[in-house]
């Protein structure tokens, strides 16, 4: 057995050096490993941690571009800015929604409507989104609710700019609206511009096709402030850059008239200026406020405009595709001249016309008789135009109407347009794999059938016609960019052809024919013109032979549209237009409506009287007319839920 093991002094005082010895090192490793972080702490992220703490201290807002102006051609004023007070909540912010909602109902006087409203939008909204609750207030009630701020978190009441639309819906689908920035917006571009309260973007019309030139660039403001955000004081601030000012063809005043004087229609009208190829009026009705959008538009709203049968969502100028009638006679009598046919040429009318098994009526049941060219067209005689039409041919018709406009897209600053149909053999075959018949031609010689188009094409081709020139359609006026419009090329249509279709749409409105309603009283101003009346049911033989229902006998959708393209003076045209009236019938027509418009352009008093009259039968002007029918929805829906 061992005996314990005996340990010197100096054994004793090496293992302690030893243990000391290491110990320290480790020490100064660490003490180093520290210096070391609190070196590059203090000297390398300085400036990270400094601004994190100045962040503490300093907050930092973004002040919203102001919108850039939208003016007519004169620089009158479509859509600006006004000075508003409005409040918005902020969902991440918010500590109990209901209970806010409940005082800002109290505080602003909200309806029940748009308390339904900011709760949809709460739910369906992203936290850092900001919902509006309402715009447009008084000093009193953004001073109520500002002085309650610590008992509301949550809540941003907030001094800024708010889009106006001066003239209310007879601008709403040519401006369209604006609104808060989508979710989805904010999750493709990630600029925290989007989601700053009262900031919004451009979302129907030209204030979202042109978004990028009416945004402008933000404006940022650097704000001292306590740990509970109350503001010390102004540190720095950039202003914004507004927006452009975005100028128009357009001239302001006329297409206020025109959407006053399509009254309670559902309908459109559009004119053009001859020598530039402006779009002075581009008008659908009926139509949405576009300040309503703005502000955000409550469900009741919304759903009287989804339910209008009269559609008022939808811009028919550029959305509504329609059989031409008529409108296609001065069109197609170009095309006969172009064939060679002889305009003093004669075809007897008994009011039918045999194709196979097949028989076509004229609108005129006991016929016209012997008709010429001119006769034709100012009578508005389809039994010469199915005879004429049927020895031409779909596929020369179609060149002519191209020519015009017809199944043209235009280059416009618009989100789609539809451009409908002008068909010829070669189109029937692709699309229904069927050959092209006699029929086909002889519904196509009076703008039925296949042949489709918008109102806008409908104005092209009144101006072509008028002018012998490929106009094209503008929108944005030539002084936007500096940059002059090319004048229009030639269509290469011999004058005593053009001259011959001009006759003729004279006689239209002057002549004793068809449009005699649309006759200007304006001295030395004559409007040529052509009527059209779109069929869009089938009559059958046991309705003709007993007599064909009258238009109020119909239900709304089963009327036929009413048309009327013109242009004035017929000596020197300037002006074109086309009005479209739609399932009117013949209890309203399109005729007088372009008559009185073209009239504003010469003597504005005297179209002004005529309107005046008719709004007093109607029952007031557009705004009032829309605030009945608000109650009216209102007091219906009311009825239903009681």
């Amino acid at each position: 057995m061992k005996g314990p093991r005996i340990v010197s002094a100096q054994q004793q005082a090496l293992t302690f050096t030893r243990r000391a010895f290491v110990l320290g090192g480790l020490q100064a490793g660490v003490a180093g490993m520290l210096g070391a972080r609190m070196a590059w702490l203090s000297i390398a992220e300085n400036e990270r941690y400094t601004g994190l703490s100045e962040s503490n201290r300093v907050q930092a807002l973004v002040i919203p571009p102001r919108r850039g102006w939208i003016v007519d051609r004169f620089g009158r004023p479509i859509a600006i800015n006004r000075t508003d007070f409005r409040v918005d909540l902020i969902p991440d912010r918010l500590r109990d929604a209901e209970g806010a909602i409940a005082a800002l109902t109290r505080l602003l006087s909200l309806t029940p409507d748009e308390v339904e409203r900011v709760r949809e939008d709460l739910k369906s909204g992203a936290g850092y989104r900001p919902v509006p609750v309402k715009e447009n207030l008084s000093w009193e009630q953004f001073a109520a609710v500002s002085v309650r701020l610590p008992e509301l978190p949550g809540v941003a009441p907030a001094r800024g700019f708010s889009r106006f639309y001066p003239a209310g819906a007879a601008v709403a689908h040519l401006t369209g609206y604006v609104g808060a920035a989508s979710a989805k917006q904010y999750e493709a571009e990630r600029d925290p511009l989007l989601i700053t309260p009262g900031f919004k973007v451009g979302k129907e019309g030209l204030e979202r096709t042109m978004e990028r030139w009416l945004r402008g660039k933000p404006g940022a403001k650097r704000a001292e402030v306590t740990a509970r955000g109350k503001l010390v004081k102004e540190l720095t601030t950039r202003p914004e850059v507004p927006g452009h000012v975005l100028k128009l063809t357009v001239d302001a005043p006329l297409q206020a008239y025109a959407a006053r004087r399509l009254g309670p229609n559902s309908g459109s009208a559009v004119v053009i200026d001859c020598l530039t190829g402006g779009i002075l009026a581009m008008v659908s009705m009926p139509a949405y406020d576009p300040n309503s959008f703005s502000d955000g538009i409550g469900h009741s709203e919304w759903g009287m405009l989804s339910a209008n049968d009269h559609l008022p969502l939808t811009n028919k100028v550029l959305q509504g595709l329609y059989p031409p009638g008529s409108t296609v006679k001065p069109m197609m009598s170009l095309a006969l001249l172009r064939a060679g046919v002889d305009p003093h040429a004669t075809v007897s009318c008994s009011g039918a016309y045999r194709v196979g098994g097949g028989l076509f009526h004229c609108w005129r049941r006991r016929g016209h008789g012997p008709v010429d060219m001119q006769r034709a067209v100012a009578q508005s005689c389809d039994i010469y135009f199915y005879h004429m039409g049927r020895q031409l041919g779909i596929d020369r018709i179609a060149a002519t109407a191209r020519d015009l406009g017809m199944g043209q897209r235009f280059d416009l600053p618009v989100a789609s347009q539809r451009y409908g149909t002008m068909p010829d053999s070669a189109w029937k075959l692709a699309k229904y794999k069927k050959p092209w018949t006699v029929a086909d031609t002889v519904n196509a010689t009076i703008g039925q059938g296949y042949v489709l188009a918008n109102p806008l094409q409908l104005a092209v081709m009144a101006a072509r016609l008028a002018t012998g020139k490929r106009i094209d359609p503008l929108l944005i006026h030539p002084a936007h960019d500096r940059t002059p419009a090319p004048p229009a090329a030639t269509l290469g249509i011999p004058p005593d052809h053009l001259a011959i279709v001009r006759n003729a749409m004279a006689a239209v409105v002057n002549g004793g024919g068809t449009g005699g309603a649309a006759r200007m009283q304006v001295p030395d101003v004559l409007l040529a013109g052509k009527t059209g009346t779109a069929q869009v049911r089938r009559i059958t033989m046991a309705e003709r032979r007993s007599g064909v229902l009258g238009d109020s006998a119909l239900p709304f959708r089963m009327r036929d549209h009413s048309l009327f393209i013109g242009f004035a003076p017929f000596d020197n045209p300037r002006y074109a237009c086309a009005v479209v009236l739609e399932h009117s019938g013949h209890i309203v027509t399109a005729a007088p409506m372009a008559r009185d418009i073209l009239t504003f352009l010469y003597e504005p008093e005297r179209a002004m009287r005529t309107l005046t009259a008719l709004e007093g039968d109607w029952g007031g002007d557009i705004r009032t007319r829309m605030a009945k029918e608000a109650d009216a929805w209102a007091a219906a829906k009311a009825a239903r839920t009681a």
